[in-house]
Protein backbone atom coordinates (compact mmCIF):
# COMPACT_ATOMS: atom_id res chain seq x y z
CA UNK A 1 0.00 0.00 0.00
CA UNK A 2 1.59 3.21 -1.33
CA UNK A 3 0.59 6.95 -0.34
CA UNK A 4 -0.01 7.84 -4.01
CA UNK A 5 -2.74 5.32 -3.56
CA UNK A 6 -4.26 6.21 -1.01
CA UNK A 7 -4.51 9.69 -2.16
CA UNK A 8 -5.90 8.34 -5.52
CA UNK A 9 -8.64 6.50 -3.79
CA UNK A 10 -9.74 9.69 -1.66
CA UNK A 11 -9.58 12.19 -5.16
CA UNK A 12 -11.66 9.06 -6.46
CA UNK A 13 -14.10 9.19 -3.46
CA UNK A 14 -14.16 12.83 -3.07
CA UNK A 15 -14.97 13.52 -6.90
CA UNK A 16 -16.83 10.34 -7.74
CA UNK A 17 -15.24 9.63 -10.91
CA UNK A 18 -11.72 8.95 -12.34
CA UNK A 19 -11.67 11.82 -14.84
CA UNK A 20 -12.11 14.65 -12.20
CA UNK A 21 -10.03 12.56 -9.66
CA UNK A 22 -6.73 12.77 -12.06
CA UNK A 23 -7.51 16.26 -12.92
CA UNK A 24 -7.45 17.12 -9.17
CA UNK A 25 -3.66 15.48 -8.76
CA UNK A 26 -2.60 16.50 -12.21
CA UNK A 27 -2.27 12.58 -13.41
CA UNK A 28 -3.61 10.55 -16.32
CA UNK A 29 -7.06 8.60 -15.70
CA UNK A 30 -4.94 5.51 -16.74
CA UNK A 31 -2.07 6.20 -13.85
CA UNK A 32 -5.23 7.07 -11.55
CA UNK A 33 -7.43 3.95 -12.63
CA UNK A 34 -3.81 1.84 -11.99
CA UNK A 35 -3.75 3.06 -8.61
CA UNK A 36 -6.71 2.03 -7.67
CA UNK A 37 -6.04 -1.24 -8.69
CA UNK A 38 -3.39 -2.15 -6.95
CA UNK A 39 -4.93 -0.66 -3.72
CA UNK A 40 -7.54 -2.92 -4.26
CA UNK A 41 -4.81 -5.90 -4.93
CA UNK A 42 -3.40 -5.34 -1.79
CA UNK A 43 -6.40 -4.99 -0.01
CA UNK A 44 -7.93 -7.61 -1.76
CA UNK A 45 -11.59 -6.28 -2.00
CA UNK A 46 -13.28 -3.52 -4.07
CA UNK A 47 -13.49 -0.24 -3.07
CA UNK A 48 -16.02 0.91 -5.70
CA UNK A 49 -18.96 -0.28 -6.77
CA UNK A 50 -21.14 1.08 -10.07
CA UNK A 51 -24.80 2.17 -9.92
CA UNK A 52 -27.43 4.41 -11.41
CA UNK A 53 -26.12 7.07 -9.72
CA UNK A 54 -22.74 6.59 -11.21
CA UNK A 55 -19.53 5.50 -8.98
CA UNK A 56 -19.38 5.11 -5.17
CA UNK A 57 -17.42 3.70 -2.44
CA UNK A 58 -18.16 -0.22 -1.57
CA UNK A 59 -19.01 -1.35 1.84
CA UNK A 60 -15.42 -2.19 2.01
CA UNK A 61 -14.46 1.77 0.60
CA UNK A 62 -16.88 3.18 3.18
CA UNK A 63 -14.43 1.35 6.16
CA UNK A 64 -11.26 2.24 4.65
CA UNK A 65 -11.89 6.02 4.16
CA UNK A 66 -11.85 7.16 7.69
CA UNK A 67 -8.69 5.29 8.11
CA UNK A 68 -7.47 6.72 5.02
CA UNK A 69 -7.82 10.08 5.75
CA UNK A 70 -5.76 9.57 8.94
CA UNK A 71 -3.08 8.12 6.97
CA UNK A 72 -2.95 11.89 5.28
CA UNK A 73 -2.84 13.26 8.18
CA UNK A 74 -0.40 11.86 9.93
CA UNK A 75 1.69 11.87 6.78
CA UNK A 76 0.89 15.51 6.52
CA UNK A 77 2.01 16.33 9.89
CA UNK A 78 5.44 14.24 9.46
CA UNK A 79 6.00 16.25 6.73
CA UNK A 80 5.59 19.65 7.96
CA UNK A 81 7.35 18.20 11.29
CA UNK A 82 10.55 17.42 9.03
CA UNK A 83 10.10 20.99 7.06
CA UNK A 84 9.87 22.86 10.24
CA UNK A 85 13.49 21.64 11.55
CA UNK A 86 15.09 22.38 8.55
CA UNK A 87 17.75 24.90 8.45
CA UNK A 88 16.93 28.20 7.79
CA UNK A 89 17.19 29.33 4.00
CA UNK A 90 15.71 31.39 1.66
CA UNK A 91 12.48 29.77 0.72
CA UNK A 92 9.91 30.19 -2.14
CA UNK A 93 6.19 31.16 -2.20
CA UNK A 94 4.16 31.05 -4.46
CA UNK A 95 0.61 33.15 -4.08
CA UNK A 96 -2.95 33.05 -6.24
CA UNK A 97 -4.99 36.32 -5.77
CA UNK A 98 -8.17 37.56 -7.39
CA UNK A 99 -7.16 40.96 -9.39
CA UNK A 100 -8.86 43.31 -6.46
CA UNK A 101 -6.98 41.29 -3.73
CA UNK A 102 -3.53 42.04 -5.49
CA UNK A 103 -4.36 45.48 -5.98
CA UNK A 104 -6.31 46.46 -2.72
CA UNK A 105 -4.69 43.86 0.10
CA UNK A 106 -1.52 42.53 -0.74
CA UNK A 107 0.83 45.53 -1.30
CA UNK A 108 0.25 45.92 2.60
CA UNK A 109 0.24 42.49 3.71
CA UNK A 110 3.29 41.51 1.67
CA UNK A 111 5.34 44.75 2.99
CA UNK A 112 4.78 43.29 6.49
CA UNK A 113 5.89 39.67 5.47
CA UNK A 114 8.96 41.00 3.99
CA UNK A 115 9.86 42.84 7.19
CA UNK A 116 10.26 39.31 8.90
CA UNK A 117 10.91 37.14 5.82
CA UNK A 118 13.71 39.40 3.95
CA UNK A 119 14.74 36.18 2.15
CA UNK A 120 11.93 34.67 0.62
CA UNK A 121 11.31 34.68 -2.83
CA UNK A 122 7.45 35.61 -3.78
CA UNK A 123 5.70 34.47 -6.68
CA UNK A 124 2.07 36.48 -7.42
CA UNK A 125 0.15 35.36 -9.92
CA UNK A 126 -3.79 36.58 -10.56
CA UNK A 127 -6.82 36.16 -12.17
CA UNK A 128 -10.30 35.52 -11.50
CA UNK A 129 -11.65 33.32 -8.33
CA UNK A 130 -12.15 30.13 -10.70
CA UNK A 131 -8.17 30.60 -11.84
CA UNK A 132 -6.95 31.19 -9.11
CA UNK A 133 -9.02 27.65 -7.76
CA UNK A 134 -7.49 26.29 -10.88
CA UNK A 135 -3.43 26.92 -9.84
CA UNK A 136 -3.86 26.42 -6.34
CA UNK A 137 -5.22 22.58 -7.94
CA UNK A 138 -2.43 22.15 -10.27
CA UNK A 139 0.17 23.04 -7.65
CA UNK A 140 0.89 26.05 -9.22
CA UNK A 141 0.11 28.42 -5.94
CA UNK A 142 0.41 26.64 -2.52
CA UNK A 143 -1.68 29.51 -1.42
CA UNK A 144 -4.79 31.18 -2.85
CA UNK A 145 -6.77 34.03 -1.79
CA UNK A 146 -10.20 34.42 -3.50
CA UNK A 147 -14.01 35.26 -2.51
CA UNK A 148 -16.67 32.42 -1.84
CA UNK A 149 -14.65 29.32 -2.99
CA UNK A 150 -15.12 25.88 -1.84
CA UNK A 151 -13.64 22.87 -3.62
CA UNK A 152 -14.09 19.65 -2.06
CA UNK A 153 -10.16 19.23 -2.96
CA UNK A 154 -9.32 22.64 -0.84
CA UNK A 155 -9.28 23.66 2.62
CA UNK A 156 -10.85 27.26 2.58
CA UNK A 157 -10.54 29.55 5.46
CA UNK A 158 -12.95 32.52 5.85
CA UNK A 159 -10.83 35.96 6.83
CA UNK A 160 -14.12 37.98 6.88
CA UNK A 161 -16.65 39.40 4.25
CA UNK A 162 -16.32 42.02 1.64
CA UNK A 163 -19.47 42.76 0.20
CA UNK A 164 -20.34 45.06 -2.51
CA UNK A 165 -21.30 47.98 -1.82
CA UNK A 166 -22.96 50.92 -3.63
CA UNK A 167 -20.89 54.19 -3.73
CA UNK A 168 -21.07 57.34 -5.27
CA UNK A 169 -19.10 61.18 -4.99
CA UNK A 170 -19.16 62.20 -1.94
CA UNK A 171 -19.43 65.49 -2.93
CA UNK A 172 -22.31 65.25 -5.43
CA UNK A 173 -24.51 62.87 -2.69
CA UNK A 174 -26.26 64.70 0.18
CA UNK A 175 -26.71 63.25 3.53
CA UNK A 176 -30.47 62.97 3.19
CA UNK A 177 -29.74 60.92 -0.05
CA UNK A 178 -27.41 58.10 1.12
CA UNK A 179 -30.36 56.19 1.55
CA UNK A 180 -32.22 55.08 -1.45
CA UNK A 181 -34.61 52.17 -2.70
CA UNK A 182 -33.39 49.58 -5.37
CA UNK A 183 -36.00 51.12 -8.25
CA UNK A 184 -34.65 54.93 -7.49
CA UNK A 185 -30.39 53.39 -7.71
CA UNK A 186 -31.61 51.97 -11.06
CA UNK A 187 -32.60 54.88 -12.82
CA UNK A 188 -28.98 56.71 -11.49
CA UNK A 189 -26.64 56.46 -14.21
CA UNK A 190 -24.30 52.81 -13.47
CA UNK A 191 -20.85 51.85 -14.13
CA UNK A 192 -20.30 48.06 -14.14
CA UNK A 193 -17.08 46.56 -14.46
CA UNK A 194 -15.60 43.12 -15.31
CA UNK A 195 -18.20 41.51 -17.63
CA UNK A 196 -19.46 37.88 -16.59
CA UNK A 197 -17.18 38.16 -13.40
CA UNK A 198 -18.94 36.69 -10.02
CA UNK A 199 -19.09 40.75 -8.91
CA UNK A 200 -21.00 41.76 -12.05
CA UNK A 201 -23.75 38.51 -12.24
CA UNK A 202 -24.15 39.30 -8.39
CA UNK A 203 -24.89 42.92 -9.40
CA UNK A 204 -27.30 42.04 -12.62
CA UNK A 205 -29.19 39.57 -10.10
CA UNK A 206 -30.28 42.02 -8.04
CA UNK A 207 -31.66 44.23 -10.24
CA UNK A 208 -32.92 40.58 -11.88
CA UNK A 209 -34.80 39.39 -9.02
CA UNK A 210 -36.62 43.13 -8.81
CA UNK A 211 -37.59 42.93 -12.11
CA UNK A 212 -35.89 46.40 -12.98
CA UNK A 213 -33.26 47.25 -16.19
CA UNK A 214 -30.12 49.03 -14.29
CA UNK A 215 -29.19 52.19 -16.43
CA UNK A 216 -25.48 51.57 -17.05
CA UNK A 217 -24.28 54.35 -18.14
CA UNK A 218 -20.69 52.54 -18.56
CA UNK A 219 -18.83 49.29 -18.86
CA UNK A 220 -15.21 48.97 -17.48
CA UNK A 221 -12.88 46.39 -17.20
CA UNK A 222 -11.26 46.91 -13.95
CA UNK A 223 -12.81 48.20 -10.38
CA UNK A 224 -9.98 50.71 -10.15
CA UNK A 225 -11.29 52.41 -13.15
CA UNK A 226 -14.86 52.35 -12.05
CA UNK A 227 -13.77 53.91 -8.72
CA UNK A 228 -12.46 56.76 -10.60
CA UNK A 229 -15.27 57.14 -12.44
CA UNK A 230 -17.09 57.45 -9.44
CA UNK A 231 -15.35 59.95 -8.07
CA UNK A 232 -15.19 62.27 -10.90
CA UNK A 233 -19.45 62.08 -10.99
CA UNK A 234 -20.02 59.80 -13.99
CA UNK A 235 -22.35 57.73 -11.70
CA UNK A 236 -22.63 55.24 -8.88
CA UNK A 237 -20.90 51.80 -8.63
CA UNK A 238 -21.33 48.30 -7.09
CA UNK A 239 -17.89 47.64 -5.42
CA UNK A 240 -16.15 45.80 -3.52
CA UNK A 241 -15.29 46.65 -0.03
CA UNK A 242 -11.84 45.90 0.18
CA UNK A 243 -11.52 48.63 -2.65
CA UNK A 244 -13.95 51.26 -1.14
CA UNK A 245 -13.24 50.98 2.55
CA UNK A 246 -10.46 53.95 2.74
CA UNK A 247 -12.05 55.90 0.13
CA UNK A 248 -14.98 55.72 2.30
CA UNK A 249 -12.64 56.75 5.44
CA UNK A 250 -10.97 59.36 3.96
CA UNK A 251 -14.52 61.22 2.34
CA UNK A 252 -13.67 60.45 -1.06
CA UNK A 253 -16.32 58.35 -1.49
CA UNK A 254 -19.93 57.64 0.28
CA UNK A 255 -21.80 53.74 0.91
CA UNK A 256 -25.54 54.20 0.02
CA UNK A 257 -27.30 52.27 1.73
CA UNK A 258 -30.21 49.93 -0.13
CA UNK A 259 -33.18 50.18 1.96
CA UNK A 260 -35.21 47.04 0.67
CA UNK A 261 -32.64 45.19 -1.00
CA UNK A 262 -30.75 41.92 0.35
CA UNK A 263 -26.15 42.64 0.73
CA UNK A 264 -24.68 41.70 -2.06
CA UNK A 265 -22.29 39.51 0.18
CA UNK A 266 -19.43 37.35 -0.66
CA UNK A 267 -16.53 36.23 2.29
CA UNK A 268 -12.93 36.64 1.55
CA UNK A 269 -11.26 33.60 1.63
CA UNK A 270 -7.85 31.68 1.63
CA UNK A 271 -7.60 28.20 0.54
CA UNK A 272 -5.10 25.62 -0.16
CA UNK A 273 -4.38 21.83 -0.98
CA UNK A 274 -6.77 19.87 1.87
CA UNK A 275 -4.19 17.02 2.03
CA UNK A 276 -0.86 18.98 1.78
CA UNK A 277 0.64 21.18 4.93
CA UNK A 278 1.46 24.83 4.67
CA UNK A 279 4.92 25.58 4.91
CA UNK A 280 6.09 27.81 7.49
CA UNK A 281 6.04 31.34 4.83
CA UNK A 282 2.56 30.01 4.17
CA UNK A 283 1.52 30.03 7.57
CA UNK A 284 3.53 33.72 8.14
CA UNK A 285 1.91 35.15 5.88
CA UNK A 286 -1.26 33.95 7.12
CA UNK A 287 -0.84 35.80 10.05
CA UNK A 288 -0.07 38.54 7.99
CA UNK A 289 -2.99 38.17 6.64
CA UNK A 290 -5.30 38.13 9.29
CA UNK A 291 -3.30 41.12 10.95
CA UNK A 292 -4.20 43.51 7.58
CA UNK A 293 -7.71 42.80 7.36
CA UNK A 294 -8.37 43.39 11.09
CA UNK A 295 -6.47 47.14 10.13
CA UNK A 296 -8.57 46.97 7.49
CA UNK A 297 -12.15 47.25 9.45
CA UNK A 298 -15.45 45.09 9.10
CA UNK A 299 -17.78 46.47 6.40
CA UNK A 300 -19.99 47.86 9.00
CA UNK A 301 -17.42 50.13 10.59
CA UNK A 302 -16.24 52.33 7.64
Amino acid sequence: MEIGQIEAFLAVGTFGGFRRAAAALNLTQPAVSARIKALESALAVPLFERGRGGLSLSPAGRAFRPHAEQVLRAVALARQAVHDVRPATAGALQIAAALSICTYLLPDVLKRFQATHPNVMITVRSGHSKEVLDMVLRGEAEIGLARSLHHPAVETLSLREDPLVLVARAASMPRQKRRARLDEVAEHPLIFFDRGSSDWTLTQGLFRRAGLVPNVAMEVEAIETAKRMVERGIGLAFLPHLAVARDIRRRRLVAIEIVDAEPLSRSLDVIHPRHRPLSSEARALLAALRAAVREVGSPGKT
